[in-house]
């Protein structure tokens, strides 16, 4: 009997010294967060479920890449992202950023030159499927992404996965919620007013608008393009108006290259060469209208040696236009707001109304193909893109200093800090892949931005190639030959910079069809034929 309660009670002093080991265990990673407690929600990541994970790892450096401009309160946010994953997965990240004006020869020379890097920004209209067809990325294994991404397993829809493969091989850690937005170019409503004009329905119809800007603001350009982004965003914008253009060829899904596409609003899925009909007829009146815009003085002449966006000029008031979406625009019309400005937002829109819905590969992370750490990549980009505390860190920086939890559960900024002070403003750095599922509404959206959120579902339309990603193995040269001609050629036509609309297309067409578009179209539509067979 004296045996068996000593047993007992060695039962119970275990059990007791477990609890409190637990315990202390569950403090130590509650205080971890503390910074974002009010955002954690009642989710855990798999590393903080585990306290023993991190110590069990080596310790790693993960050298990665996005796109845009550091925030300037990008150090603090780095900061404590870093403290957070060190103590989660015992890793830290070095943050790099390809400017959009060097997105087109830095981006693909990073992944080509054997630099150490981890992972970089990936997407659809950023040549994921050109750099996943050169080897230039990791390819992602089902049971690793099981294994090394547990919330991002949970919570993604398996279409998504499947989204992302190219000949059957996935390469692209996409983002959980396909971005809700349309691409969109901000007015002021003060020129507005100074051209006489109370509504604009079309991007088209901004002419007014520009000639006021350039009579009454003479330190204004109309549409300061960077030479990136911007350079053939409001052609595209006025593409729209004949034809469902989704804003890159689909073969190679670079904006800046002519190549094959379709309409977005056509469910057959017939697939053109850009300069055959209807698209040769809507890119001469698209380029018609950008020629005279730019020969009137209302573009800068220069759009190649600028590095910086529209939208970053705008309430500087060295752009009368800012040019993004939905999501990146918002933080501009908050700080045009708290300087007087008022905005309003022009769609950029089909003729009934309609833009194309995000892909799964809109945004997403790829690990480079010679990172020696792809495991711990695969840890660190699923906390920070379903994580709570991790996805507000990133996305609105330093509770406290970048962003507030107000009384009414919605997302302000702390006191004494506006949108033009913030310093690290909601979906400026980069971070774009993160769920934003989880967001708390925001309280500080002028009513033109809310206006025009609440529109955008009616916008969307899903689209008959959403989910195809094309194999350019047997056309790499040809779609290398397409964006050069494009470069020579057609850059030119998008900003305007030409003497003879009709001429510029006869030369664009002709070292088109030399580069290959012939045999490109071909291979796209016999990739597209399997692909819509599939579906049916």
């Amino acid at each position: 009997m004296k045996k068996a309660k000593k047993n007992v009670a060695s039962i119970l002093t275990m059990i007791l010294s477990l609890t409190l080991v637990l315990s202390a265990c569950s403090s130590s990673n509650n205080g971890g967060n503390k910074e974002n407690s009010s955002n954690a929600g009642k989710e855990t990541s798999a590393a903080s479920a585990e306290p023993s994970a991190a110590a069990d790892q080596k310790e790693v450096v993960l050298k990665g890449y996005l796109l845009g401009d550091a925030p300037k309160g990008m150090p603090e946010v780095l900061t404590q992202l870093n403290e957070k994953l060190k103590k989660d997965i015992n890793a830290t990240i070095e943050l790099n950023y390809i400017g959009w004006g060097d997105v087109q020869s830095k981006y693909p020379l990073i992944l080509a030159s054997g630099e150490d890097v981890d992972f970089v920004f990936s997407a659809d209209w950023n040549y994921y499927v050109q750099q996943a067809t050169k080897g230039a990325f990791y390819e992602l294994k089902m049971e690793d992404i099981q294994k090394y991404m547990p919330l991002k397993t949970a919570k993604l829809d398996p279409a998504a996965w499947d989204a992302t493969k190219i000949n059957g091989q996935m390469f692209m850690i996409p983002s959980s919620t396909p971005d809700r937005k349309v691409s969109v170019a901000v007015l002021r409503k003060d020129i507005m007013a100074e051209a006489g004009l109370t509504e604009v329905k079309r991007f088209s119809e901004i002419g007014p608008y520009l000639a006021a800007a350039k009579k009454n603001h003479p330190d204004m350009i109309g549409l300061n393009l960077d030479s990136q982004f911007d350079l053939p965003t409001p052609y595209q914008y006025l593409l729209r108006d004949k034809i469902g253009y989704q804003g890159a060829p689909i073969d190679s899904g670079n904006p800046m290259a002519q190549g094959v596409a379709y309409d977005f609003e056509d469910p057959t899925g017939k697939l053109y060469s850009m300069v055959e009909e209807p698209y040769l007829s809507a890119q001469k009146y698209a380029a018609g209208i950008m020629k005279d815009w730019y020969d009137k003085g209302y573009i800068n002449k220069n759009p190649y040696s600028n590095k910086i966006r529209s939208k970053d000029n705008f309430v500087e008031g060295k752009s009368a236009v800012a040019l993004g979406n939905t999501n990146d625009v918002a933080s501009v019309m908050e700080a045009a707001a708290a300087k007087g400005i008022e905005t309003y937002v022009v769609s950029a829109l089909t003729a009934d109304g309609k833009a194309p819905q995000s892909t799964w590969t809109n945004n997403g992370i790829s690990i480079a193909a010679n990172s020696k750490n792809p495991e711990r990549v695969m840890q660190a980009i699923d906390l920070i893109m379903e994580d709570p505390s991790y996805v507000y860190l990133t996305y609105f920086g330093v509770e406290g200093t970048n962003y507030a939890i107000t009384a009414d559960d919605k997302i302000g900024l702390p006191e004494g800090i506006t949108s033009e002070t913030n310093t690290y403003p909601p979906d400026a750095a980069g971070f774009w892949f993160v769920n934003k599922d989880l967001f708390k509404p925001m309280s500080n959206w002028p009513q033109s931005y809310i206006d025009h959120q609440e529109k955008v579902k009616d916008y969307l339309t899903d689209f008959t190639y959403n989910g195809f990603t094309f194999n350019s193995d047997k056309v790499k040269t040809q779609i290398s030959n397409l964006a050069n001609a494009s470069t020579q050629y057609a850059n030119p036509i998008y900003i305007g910079v030409i003497k003879d609309v009709d001429k510029a297309f006869d030369e664009l067409a002709k070292n088109l069809n030399s580069a290959g578009l012939d045999k490109v179209k071909a291979e796209v539509q016999a990739q597209a034929d399997v692909y819509l067979a599939s579906k049916k």
